[in-house]
């Protein structure tokens, strides 16, 4: 792909996370100018694969979506990869920092589980689900923030990925329950006497709301022990992390008096979100 074309895909890339994936749009203002378009290039990518289930009415068809990317990232798909301006800019990217590919092929067969309506089985599955997602692009963006090289700091990553993915999980309670879909670990819910049906039905009740609050200190402990590890990231990779300013203050909206997870999706004021990331996390 000629230069003027390699540009112009990167600029998609920024436009499709500003407008689809804000928040980490916002984020990644925060790292320096020449890093910025590949951290967008991955985030591009991730809200692709993460949109798929919204773009298909049968499970098959995302699969073979997904299938398209693995073999875009081994390089088996058929037709020019190149052409598509996402895959364009990763695959740059991916070359340019020598990023692990097979990272991202395990980020899309996390996904797998987006196109079916099965219940999360237990919080284990559910934080190896955020780890592979999550966690995935956290620790892939701080080798592009260290120039490709390993920045280390893989633990805190691991649960600054889980924290910020269950955080987002949560806001996205009443909109995953309108179409079916149960992230809320079975294991949790049964403890508190909840079926899957409470769930896409829009009944909650006590058990629920003590169910999600469950999650919320998981999201907690995972972002303390980020803070306790904190030490170990290098300052030229923290930006990889910036979205975590974002944890507390969506946590905090969720445990307001008049909080219903079925209504819309928890959100923030943008003037709180932008002094959340200035006073970092």
């Amino acid at each position: 792909m000629a230069d003027t074309d390699l540009g112009f895909a990167y600029s998609h890339c920024e436009t499709l996370v500003r407008e689809g994936d804000p928040d980490r749009f916002w984020a990644a203002l925060f790292a320096p100018a020449d890093k910025r378009p590949h951290l967008l290039a991955l985030y591009a990518f991730n809200f692709e694969v993460a949109r798929i289930r919204d773009s298909v009415r049968e499970a098959l068809l995302g699969e073979m979506r997904l299938q398209w990317w693995r073999d875009a990232l081994q390089g088996e798909a058929r037709g020019d990869v190149r052409g598509n301006p996402v895959a364009a800019a990763l695959d740059d990217t991916i070359v340019k920092f020598r990023l692990p590919r097979q990272a991202l092929v395990d980020l899309i067969d996390a996904r797998v589980f987006d196109l079916y309506d099965d219940t999360m089985p237990t919080l284990n599955d559910l934080e190896g689900y955020c780890g592979e997602t999550s966690s995935s692009l956290i620790r892939l963006g701080a080798m592009i923030l260290a120039d490709g090289s390993d920045p280390g700091a893989a633990d805190a990553a691991g649960h600054a990925g889980v924290a910020y993915a269950l955080t987002g999980l949560l806001r996205a309670f009443p909109w995953h329950a309108r179409r079916g879909q149960v992230y809320i670990p079975q294991d949790i819910l049964a403890s508190h006497g909840v079926v899957r049906e409470d769930v896409v039905s829009g009944r909650g009740g006590p058990g629920l709301i003590a169910a999600l609050a469950d999650l919320r200190a998981v999201a907690r402990r995972h972002l303390a022990q980020t803070r306790l590890l904190q030490g170990g990231i290098p300052s030229n990779v923290r930006p990889a992390f910036q979205p975590l300013a974002l944890v507390e203050p969506y946590l905090r909206r969720m445990e307001r008096r008049d909080y219903d997870p079925f209504l819309t999706p928890v959100e923030v004021p943008q003037w709180r979100k932008l002094l959340a990331f200035w006073r970092g996390w």
